[in-house]
């Protein structure tokens, strides 16, 4: 009796799908080349969202330092952060904002003065070019008889 071939497939090795190790490795690179320059790319975008906050944080603490001044009738003595935390408790301000990568610390200054209504607030910026430099207080424009903090760019200051 004669049966018939059987109709199993044989495969060489040259018809089986894949990829070579070659060309795997060329993807990956490609892969790895298109996404570190779009990381770069947005560096840029990441630092000036940073210093939006810095300069959001500082109005806030300005915020809170204008309720301290409506209720004790003028701004807390002391030049240093923590010491402006323990004053802005006393109207439920609990936590003062840090800076976003923790490498400058914001700086509060209380100006000496005869009616005591002066203040310094003091953030670092990343960006030297940044447009809202524009806006903050200059060490040519402090009042006679009042040292800066150092508000030249890339500080940005604010005070009263």
């Amino acid at each position: 009796m004669h049966y018939p071939k059987s109709k199993t497939k044989s495969y060489s090795r040259a018809s089986q799908a894949g990829f070579t190790l070659i060309e795997l490795l060329v993807v990956i690179t490609v892969i790895g080349l298109l996404s570190s320059m779009i990381l770069v790319g947005l560096q840029g975008v990441r630092a000036q969202g940073r210093d939006t906050r810095r300069i959001a944080d500082l109005r806030n603490v300005q915020n809170a330092l204008e309720l301290y001044f409506n209720a004790y009738a003028s701004y807390p003595a002391g030049s240093s952060w923590d010491t402006l935390q323990s004053s802005l408790a006393r109207v439920g301000v609990s936590k003062l904002p840090s800076d976003p990568l923790n490498r400058d610390p914001y700086v509060y200054v209380y100006v000496t003065s005869s009616d005591g209504l002066r203040y310094i607030l003091k953030a670092t910026l990343e960006d030297a070019n940044n447009p809202a430099l524009r806006d903050t207080l200059k060490d040519t424009e402090m009042p006679p008889g009042i040292t800066s903090p150092g508000c030249s760019v890339p500080a940005y200051c604010i005070g009263v």
